[in-house]
């Protein structure tokens, strides 16, 4: 393995850890009954408004950081938020990388460039952030995500991407 690369990460083992420190029961891994309800993409990416859910723990500098017990409240941050304003916590991943540059796990300068290039008509006015590694299902299911697909339809975005951490 080359020096600068670090080693793979036994996930399950370590979210199970990190979720029994924090005074949990064994986590039970979700298992869908059903294939997503995944909207077709129906016109040209350059022609579309790219919205953005990051489940890093992405913060700007003013907002409230998360917490790291289900929280299930997200932080909307303009999408011309300088990067140097941005700030993650989280329980679930190494944080170093990220603090030294945000756009390892929220990458805004990229999508500013897609925008600049007309890969995309415009970004939306706000990227939404959450944390990531959430216990409760049944509050990311009825209360996180419909949260913020009521504001991806208010912001009228066209394509949505998901970036998982």
């Amino acid at each position: 393995m080359e020096a600068n690369r670090k080693s793979p990460i036994n996930y399950i083992e370590r979210i199970t850890a990190t979720y029994s420190a924090l005074g949990y029961e064994p986590y039970e891994w979700y298992f869908a009954d059903k294939d997503p309800n995944i909207a077709p993409v129906i016109k040209p990416l350059s022609e579309s408004r790219l919205g953005v859910i990051a489940t890093g723990g992405i913060y700007k500098a003013g907002q409230v950081a998360f917490t790291f017990k289900d929280d299930v409240t997200y932080r909307a941050i303009p999408s011309d938020a300088d990067s140097k304003d941005l700030r993650a916590t989280h329980f679930a991943y190494d944080l170093s990388d990220a603090r030294e540059d945000i756009n390892v796990v929220f990458p805004v300068d990229a999508l500013r460039k897609i925008e600049r290039e007309r890969k995309v008509k415009e970004l939306a006015p706000f990227f939404f952030t959450c944390m990531g590694g959430i216990y409760s299902q049944r509050r990311v299911d009825q209360e996180l995500a419909p949260s913020l697909v009521q504001r991806c339809l208010e912001d009228e975005i066209d394509v949505v991407l998901l970036i998982p951490v």
